[in-house]
């Protein structure tokens, strides 16, 4: 299989991955305004959401985050978040040994659930442009800054309570972006049911976000096996 990389992988990567950013706004939009809440300035808001670029685990900081708790809680839960995305780097091994080492670096550090799912749907599809996956990222970065500035820009007007649909955007994003995922078998549904499950358990068991984490090795490993077990 030959994997190239181009800027005509890029600029599709950017273009395909576009109007997910639009659902992304809500979600930017929180996390500034939290971000403000919790006594950020614009500047510190917008380079926490540059440097890390992980909405889900940027929010449980924010939550965590009090001015007399230890700075180690909140870096703890942020960490198990993102434990996910451990997962996803060796399905993407090899578009990213095929990406020179500066753009690399970017792909991995921009990795997230939305650029991952439709990678892996180009993949399936056949098209072997590795420039896609930093493409896709970099059209979901610049949205994610833009969304967030301007949550922080707007704290001062808004007061959004916590049971708000605005708060359903990026759950209804990442169930979106599993669609294009699905293969129409049933053995497919195996991994998704078994990872919810684990994380709906974990959840009532457990405080903190370690049911992200138990949720996503669950489905991974159901998912391995379940493919070792498939016939040729």
């Amino acid at each position: 299989m030959s994997i190239s990389f181009t800027r005509d992988g890029f600029l599709r990567g950017f273009r395909v991955a576009f109007p997910l950013g639009f659902g992304m706004i809500p979600f930017g939009l929180i996390t500034g305004l939290l971000a403000a809440r919790q006594g950020f300035s614009l500047i510190e808001a917008v380079l926490m959401s540059g440097l890390v670029f992980a909405g889900s685990s940027q929010l449980v900081a924010l939550e965590t985050w009090q001015a007399n708790a230890p700075w180690l809680a909140a870096a703890t839960t942020a960490f198990i978040v993102n434990l996910r995305f451990a997962l996803m780097a060796p399905v993407a091994a090899p578009w990213l040994r095929a990406t020179p080492l500066r753009w690399r670096w970017f792909s991995v550090g921009t990795l997230v659930d939305h650029s991952f799912a439709l990678s892996i749907t180009e993949m399936r599809q056949g098209r072997n442009d590795a420039a896609f996956l930093p493409g896709a990222a970099a059209s979901l970065w610049c949205w994610w800054i833009a969304s967030t500035a301007a949550g922080h820009l707007g704290a001062g007007v808004l007061a959004i309570p916590r049971d708000h649909p605005l708060f359903f955007a990026a759950p209804a994003a990442f169930i979106a972006i599993l669609l294009p995922m699905w293969r129409g078998a049933r053995s497919d549904a195996m991994p998704w049911l078994a990872g919810a499950a684990t994380a709906l358990a974990t959840a009532q068991l457990l405080p903190g976000a370690w049911h992200i984490a138990a949720g996503g090795v669950v489905g991974a490993t159901v998912g391995a096996l379940r493919d070792r077990t498939r016939p040729a």
